[in-house]
């Protein structure tokens, strides 16, 4: 909290971001109503649309207030491409996928007009991520090639890996599961050399997803752990923290208890900083297995004390077909 509300004072509308990201589920309903107050002022002072659909984003989510309506009203009135292209952003985190589309096309079009190269690639991309949501993955395939192409013309080489890696997502999503890994094969030498450690966790949570989708939960599972310590630091750590939390899941549906507490350790040992959590994971999946009595489980669990990391203990001991 106060952190967040030093942001404000300095007017820092970056890390603003960013600590609205990780710091909002510690926040009580008072308090966030409160910073949201202040941090949507902040937002319209400096146009910093990206902030502001964040705060239009968890008011919606998080207080259930409706303030789309008055994004739309100053995307019309500041008819900057900023503006609109994070307002069809908000469109597309909320489930609006037809009018975030739509939105796109109309700015693609000016874009377009205006020759200005890198908002044309971005609406590419982002008319991608909404066609894959779709499952139209032939479709996110030919505007990611669009995208890439763009990129190529800007000679943006980060932005072109990252644009291959998904890719190679897609072509998994199509069922084409060999030449995806053929695909991230090619890339991961040349990632490896940039030294990207975020585009690294993104090809082996790509990976990771095809070991899953073929019941491999031994090597999702190993997917995971590398994910986890590329993208430590990065914006993608929680996207991998989620990724293991999503197999260990399906482990405990399936009633696969020996794979989670035989493996569960490598975690452990890797994210000190978790211990007691993954220790936490690993007697729950001891006791479902009737290894271990209820009694020692739950003085594991009291060692817990992060509430979201209790919150998802409870959530894999539901697990049941």
């Amino acid at each position: 909290m106060e952190e967040i509300m030093r942001a404000i004072e300095e007017k820092d509308t970056k890390k603003l971001a960013s600590l609205l990201y990780y710091k909002v589920d510690e926040l009580s309903d008072e308090q966030l109503e409160d910073i949201l107050k202040k941090v949507e002022e902040l937002a319209l002072e400096k146009k910093d649309y990206e902030l502001y659909k964040l705060v239009v984003y968890y008011y919606h989510e998080f207080l259930e207030v409706d303030k789309i309506s008055e994004f739309e009203e100053v995307a019309e009135k500041e008819g900057s491409f900023e503006a609109k292209f994070h307002l069809a952003d908000l469109y597309f985190l909320l489930g609006e996928l037809e009018k975030s589309f739509a939105l796109y096309q109309s700015l693609l079009e000016e874009e377009i007009a205006k020759g200005n190269t890198e908002h044309v690639a971005e609406i590419y991309y982002n008319m991608a991520l909404i066609q894959e949501e779709l499952q139209d993955y032939e479709k996110a395939y030919e505007l990611l090639e669009l995208a890439e192409k763009k990129y190529e013309e800007l000679k943006d080489e980060e932005k072109i890996l990252h644009i291959q890696v998904y890719k190679a997502y897609v072509k998994f999503e199509m069922g084409d599961i060999y030449e995806a890994k053929a695909m991230l094969g090619s890339l991961l030498p040349r990632v490896v050399e940039t030294g990207n450690n975020a585009l690294l966790a993104e090809i082996h949570l790509t990976f990771e997803e095809i070991f899953e989708e073929k019941d491999n939960y031994e090597a999702a599972l190993q997917e995971c752990l590398y994910a986890m310590l590329r993208a430590k630091g990065t914006e993608y750590y929680d996207v991998a923290f989620d990724a293991l939390v999503d197999v260990l899941w399906q482990l405990f549906l399936e009633d696969n208890f020996e794979t989670v507490y035989n493996n569960i350790d490598m975690f452990k040992n890797a994210f000190p900083e978790l211990a007691e959590f993954f220790e936490g994971v690993k007697y729950l999946a001891l006791f479902k297995d009737g290894k271990v009595e209820e009694e020692k489980l739950r003085e594991i669990i009291e060692q817990v004390k992060d509430r979201r990391l209790l919150d998802l203990l409870e959530f894999l001991g539901e697990a049941e077909l």
